[in-house]
């Protein structure tokens, strides 16, 4: 290697590193500043810096994947309707289309440009979970997109400095917490403004006046790497099929998983139609999880950007429920999007020689409660609505257990009871290890949990539920047992839907289990050792 060239990849190594902490600054900003419990508490975030070909370089670690890849894909749409070459310093664009976002109203992407010596040289984007967003709210219930809340096509929030009012007005208008919703998107452009101004930084410190070759270096790079890492297994189609609860029929999500020489092709023909309801994904929401799949157990030391990514390509037809076309409702799109890792880790089993997960819980358990004046007739109180995250088991793994409680494959942590608690006239009475949930294995599935929700006051509230895995288990694999079904009820004993809003009577409690991860491996073969363990830790009985 001669000299200037081994001297350049030094420098874009530096010049890497320093975009890593630019981004991760630039989430934690948005952590720190966030109102929605969701961002605050949970992580249910993203953020990312962009060259100005709307290709993402770098991703902050916070954040999930639902967002994150979504996001990746949804710059090129801000692009197209703002070229970099007519924004102007203070510009801060932002939507929350499901179309060109990240799938749901609930998500709002915010896009900034970054000018270096007054030519743009980057951009930075950054989306999160807002509470509410008006209409249904958050929730499966609706049955076009337009009933589900306030939908704001890709527009500014700031031009020149100067904040969109007429905008925040209206959005002030159609939601349940206004100064939550505001705080927010003023949250979003923050951390990016505080991304802008360490990457400006950084440029200044290494005489930089363009990232452009930076960017091509990075990006290339990345690709080939992730090429490298795919020509490394055979080449050939795999197939995998799942089953899930879906909202009031099931779902089943069909995939093909190609390998060849220019990356991997993964295919979704053969799935389930549109839904009447909303739990339809669209199609950027099924690139970004399918993707992540992939890159669960193929390249995961290769940085995840436009490089990596652009050799994973993922299709589903027009029509299907991961891939529904405006105006299907899409709210829930979780509860479909985030089964997709499972589904194309099964396709991958056999060229990867078996060293994939199990099947886990997968998809959150979010219940949103709302009580109070308004929304529950008689009642007194004050309106309230609070979104939550908690989860189930993951899968058996390749030689060691299924994760108890985890979110995976979304990466969010859940809300704390003592939030819950203080930002809700809610009482968890019950929050505890669910014994016996985790599928039997020489490594066992993940446990799920019992937690028990009630009315601090007495009073009757809704919870809006987007739970699955109720009627369908996670499967085990190579000879391992399925996890345990989830289930939610009341505490008198009725039973309660997995999909819907229902009214948890005035006294009663709301009592939720979540679903356990599969097994996987013989159950014959496990260590005594592990199994004398879980007994003491009260995993099993």
């Amino acid at each position: 290697m001669n000299k200037p060239a081994a001297l350049e990849r030094i420098h874009t190594q530096i010049l890497w590193d320093r975009l890593l902490a630019v981004v991760e600054e630039q989430a934690q900003t948005l952590v720190r500043t966030a109102f929605s419990t969701t961002v605050r508490e949970a992580g249910d975030l993203s953020a990312g810096v962009f060259d100005t070909r709307g290709r993402m370089l770098t991703q902050a670690v916070t954040g999930t994947p639902g967002h994150v890849n979504a996001m990746a894909a949804s710059v090129g749409f801000f692009l197209q309707k703002f070229p970099v070459t007519g924004l102007k310093p203070g510009d801060v664009l932002l939507t929350n289309d499901p179309w060109y976002g990240t799938g749901h109203l609930n998500d709002f992407t915010v896009v900034t440009p970054v000018f270096l010596d007054g030519s743009p040289v980057a951009l930075f984007a950054a989306t999160s979970h807002i509470a509410d967003v008006g209409g249904l709210g958050f929730g499966p219930d609706g049955r076009q997109v337009f009933e589900e809340g306030l939908n704001i096509p890709m527009g500014y929030l700031f031009r020149e400095g100067a904040a969109n009012e007429c905008l925040l007005e209206i959005i002030r208008a159609n939601v349940r917490d206004p100064r939550a919703a505001e705080g927010d998107l003023y949250s979003l452009a923050a951390c990016n403004e505080a991304g802008a101004a360490s990457l400006v930084e950084t440029m200044r410190e290494f005489r930089l006046s363009s990232l452009d070759n930076g960017a091509d270096m990075i990006i290339t790079n990345s690709h080939d790497a992730m090429l490298e890492e795919i020509r490394k297994l055979p080449s050939g189609t795999w197939r995998n099929e799942m089953r899930i609860d879906g909202y009031d029929e099931p779902v089943d999500l069909v995939c093909a998983v190609t390998i060849g020489e220019s990356g991997i092709d993964v295919d979704f023909e053969g799935t389930s139609p549109v839904c009447g309801h909303g739990i339809n994904v669209p199609l950027t929401y099924t690139q970004a999880y399918a993707s992540f799949g992939v890159r669960c157990v193929i390249g995961n030391d290769v940085p995840n950007n436009a490089g990596s990514l652009g050799v994973v390509r993922v299709t589903a037809p027009a029509g299907c429920i991961l891939n529904a076309p405006r105006p299907a409702a899409v709210s829930a799109r979780h509860t479909i999007g985030q089964m997709l890792p499972d589904v194309v880790l099964g396709c991958l089993e056999q060229p990867l020689d078996g060293n994939v997960p199990a099947e886990g819980a997968s998809c959150l358990f979010g219940p949103v409660f709302l009580g109070g004046r308004g929304v529950i007739p008689g009642s007194k109180g004050e309106p309230f609505v609070i979104n939550a995250f908690y989860a189930g088991g993951t899968g058996g793994r390749p030689g060691k257990d299924g994760l108890d409680c985890t979110a995976f494959p979304s990466g969010v942590r859940s809300t704390p009871v003592e939030i819950t608690e203080n930002t809700a006239p809610l009482i968890i009475w019950r929050k505890e290890y669910r014994p016996d949930s985790g599928g039997e294995g020489e490594f066992r599935g993940g446990v799920g949990q019992i937690m028990e929700f009630a009315h601090a006051g007495g009073e009757a509230f809704a919870v809006s539920k987007m739970f699955d895995r109720i009627r369908h288990a996670p499967r085990g694999r190579q000879g391992g047992a399925a996890g345990k079904t989830a289930r939610v009820y009341v505490d008198d004993g009725t039973e309660l839907l997995g999909m819907g809003r229902e009214i948890i009577p005035e006294g009663k409690r709301m009592v939720l289990e979540t679903a356990g991860g599969g097994g996987r491996g013989n159950p014959e073969d496990r260590d005594p050792a592990a199994e004398a363990e879980d007994r003491k830790r009260g995993l099993v009985s």
